[in-house]
């Protein structure tokens, strides 16, 4: 994995690029806007982790999110960045975007050992996300646990929260 990709923190350059990979990866009611994943990349790049093809410098997928010192997902943390506190103990992850090409090669799962063991290095306590139920085992194989059904209601969807201890 380590040969084929770079594994960095997003440039503010490559925000529309994120938006655009979002929207691509997720499905209209669910995707970050672009103004809503500029306002991230400007707040919070170090929360980004970006997997860059060295073959062809596109970003084949990325993982990001904001620090809080807050330990369950709302759904404001997906349309204000200004919610970022960069000493935060624990990270809301906002998403995990690989787009179609570069899937079942074990990319995802990748991104996420790297992210998570960067922010443990950086003092992070907890990763915390939402996903959908069918989601749920993918998550449950890199090590998260399932609290069971958030209170997040983003895209009018019904998810899961789970939670990764540093």
């Amino acid at each position: 994995m380590l040969e084929k990709f770079e594994f960095r923190t997003i440039r503010i350059s490559e925000a529309k690029q994120a938006a655009d990979i979002e929207q691509i990866c997720f499905p209209p009611n669910e995707a970050c806007s672009e103004k809503h994943m500029t306002d991230r990349v400007e707040a919070a790049s170090d929360l980004f982790l970006v997997a860059v093809d060295k073959e062809n410098g596109k970003i084949a997928g990325f993982l990001n999110g904001i620090a809080t010192n807050e330990c369950a997902f709302r759904d404001e943390f997906f349309t204000d960045a200004s919610l970022h506190q960069p000493d935060g103990n624990n990270v809301m992850l906002l998403g995990l975007d690989v787009l179609p090409e570069y899937r079942k090669q074990g990319l995802a799962h990748e991104i996420v050992f790297q992210y998570s063991r960067r922010e443990s290095d950086k003092g992070r306590k907890m990763l915390i996300l939402t996903c959908l139920e069918n989601k749920v085992t993918f998550y449950e194989k890199m090590g998260f646990t399932d609290r069971g059904l958030s209170g997040s209601t983003w895209g009018n969807e019904e998810w899961h929260e789970m939670t990764y201890n540093l």
